[in-house]
C-alpha cells in the first residue's frame, strides 16, 4: 500500500464525523449521469467504473462513462455540459493553466475544480546498471523525452529539477509513446524514464541483464521540493510499497500526484458537488477492496491538496463536515485560486495584444506562452 510522510500518517489518526461504513441516507444525486474517463482498459476508466459500480447499487442511480484517448476527448464533454464530472489526470493542471493542448485559441485556462483525486506514485526508474543512485546522478545520463506526452515529459522535469538539473544536463533521449520510452531501457537506448511502479515492463525490466533501480529521492529536503513544485505544485512526497523492485519492508521514495482526479467545472452549484462528494466518499467500502490502488480513494488521502486545480466550495462543504479539512488545506486552496485568477488574466491580456499586433492562431500558442510566462514571472 501507498505509505505517505507525517502529513498522511497523522490524518490516518483524525476522527471523521461520518465513518466509511455508515452510508448516507440524504445524497441527492441526478437519476441518470454521464461521466468522461480515459480509454477502456486504462486505470483510471477502471476505477470510475468501480465508482459508478457502487453508486448505482446504494443509490439506484444510472451512469454511464464516455471513455477517450486524448486530454480535449475528455475535457471538451465537460466543458459543453454533456457530462458535468469526468475521470481526469495532469491534463487538469494543463486545462487550468490553459497549456500544452489548451494554449490554442478556442480553450485557454479553464475554470476546473476538484472534488477528489486518488494519489498516486511516479518515479524516474532506471536499468541499474546505469549506476544511478540519485536523481543527481542523472547529469549526462540518457533519459527519454515521450513526444506529445507533456503529461509524462513534465513529471520528468520536474523530479530533474529538485536534483538542479534541466533537459540542458542530460541527454535528451526522444521517443514516440511511452510505452517505447520503457522498452528503451530494456534496450539499452535509455537510462531512465518516467513510470508507475506498477507497469509490467518494469518487471521485464528488473528480471533482464541490465535490472531495475529506484534512484533516491529526499523526501524531506524542502529546497528540493521548492524546486520540483515551481515546474508545477501539483506533487508531495510519499513512499510506495506497490511496484516492480519493492515490497512494504523494501519501500522505495517517490512523488506522488493524482490520478485519477473527479474534476468538473466551478459553475457547478454546491449542492450538486456536495452531493457527489458526499457519495463517493460514503460508498467507499463497496468498491474500497476492488483491486489493490482503491483503498487510496480513502477521503483522508483523496480529500486533501495538492491536486492539479482548486477543490470545488461544494466539496470542501462536506470535507469539512466530516473532519477532513484543515486551515492549512484552506490556505493551499485560495493560494491557488489566486493564481488562476491570474492566468485567466494574462490570457485576456494576451488575447487582446495579439489582436493589435495580428498574431495568427498558429502563432498564437507559443505567443501565450512567452506571455503568459513573463505575466506570472512579473507578478
Amino acid at each position: 500500500m501507498f505509505k505517505s510522510l507525517a502529513k498522511w500518517a497523522a490524518l490516518a489518526a483524525l476522527p471523521l464525523a461520518a465513518a466509511h461504513g455508515a452510508l448516507a441516507d440524504d445524497v441527492n444525486l441526478e437519476r441518470s449521469m454521464l461521466w468522461s474517463a480515459y480509454d477502456v482498459g486504462s486505470s483510471g476508466y477502471t476505477e470510475a467504473s468501480m465508482i459508478a459500480d457502487a453508486l448505482m447499487k446504494e443509490y439506484g442511480v444510472r451512469i454511464r462513462i464516455m471513455p477517450s484517448g486524448t486530454a480535449i476527448g475528455r475535457l471538451k464533454p465537460l466543458e459543453t455540459g454533456r457530462v458535468k464530472f469526468a475521470f481526469l489526470a495532469t491534463e487538469t493542471y494543463f486545462a487550468a493553466e490553459g497549456i500544452y493542448d489548451f494554449a490554442s485559441p478556442d480553450w485557454g485556462p479553464q475554470d476546473l475544480r476538484v472534488l477528489l483525486g486518488r494519489p498516486a506514485s511516479v518515479s524516474l526508474a532506471t536499468a541499474a546498471d546505469a549506476n544511478i543512485k540519485t536523481l543527481e546522478d542523472l547529469r549526462g545520463k540518457r533519459v527519454a523525452y515521450v513526444e506529445a506526452n507533456p503529461s509524462v515529459n513534465i513529471k520528468a522535469e520536474a523530479l530533474m529539477a529538485s536534483a538542479g538539473l534541466t533537459w540542458d544536463d542530460v541527454q535528451q533521449v526522444r521517443l514516440p509513446s511511452y510505452g517505447a520510452s520503457l522498452r528503451g531501457m530494456i534496450e539499452d537506448t535509455v537510462d531512465a524514464a518516467i513510470v508507475s511502479p506498477g507497469a509490467p515492463t518494469l518487471y521485464e525490466l528488473a528480471s533482464s541483464p541490465r535490472g531495475l533501480a529506484w534512484p533516491h529521492i529526499p523526501l524531506d529536503d524542502e529546497e528540493a521540493w521548492d524546486r520540483l513544485n515551481k515546474v508545477a505544485p501539483i506533487f508531495e512526497a510519499a513512499m510506495e510499497t506497490v511496484g516492480a523492485g519493492m515490497s512494504e519492508d523494501n519501500p522505495a521514495p517517490m512523488a506522488a500526484y493524482r490520478y485519477p482526479m473527479i474534476v468538473t467545472y466551478a459553475a457547478l452549484t454546491d449542492d450538486e458537488a456536495y452531493n457527489m462528494t458526499k457519495a463517493v466518499v460514503s460508498t467507499y467500502d463497496l468498491y474500497k477492496d476492488s483491486n489493490p490502488v482503491m483503498p487510496r480513494w480513502d477521503v483522508k488521502l483523496s480529500g486533501r491538496p495538492p491536486v492539479d486545480a482548486p477543490f470545488h466550495p461544494g466539496a470542501i462543504r462536506y470535507l469539512k463536515e466530516i473532519g477532513v479539512w484543515t486551515a492549512e488545506d484552506d490556505k493551499w486552496n485560495q493560494k491557488r485560486i489566486e493564481h488562476l485568477q491570474k492566468v485567466k488574466a494574462a490570457w485576456k491580456a494576451a488575447r487582446d495584444e495579439a489582436k493589435t499586433k495580428g498574431v495568427s492562431d498558429d502563432a498564437w500558442p507559443q505567443f501565450w506562452m512567452d506571455y503568459r510566462k513573463e505575466a506570472l514571472s512579473a507578478g
